[in-house]
């Protein structure tokens, strides 16, 4: 049965048959719904929390 996933960068659902998927060499599974997300959390090495267009998106800030 095909499932919902989340992406490991900004959490939005990604439906079946979209998306990126990278698999580490740990074993450990990425799922990325635009390679805007991938480049972000792989090239520029941003942190999800920080960007407002998240779902992972903390305000106010002094808990990071």
């Amino acid at each position: 049965m095909l499932s919902v996933k989340k992406c490991s960068f900004c959490g939005k659902d990604i439906m079946p048959g979209t998306g990126l998927t990278l698999v580490k060499n740990d074993g450990s599974v990425l799922q990325y719904c635009s390679s805007k997300c991938r480049m972000n959390h792989l090239k520029l090495r941003r942190d999800p929390r920080k960007l407002k267009w998240t779902t992972k998106h903390v305000k106010g800030g002094k808990g990071l």
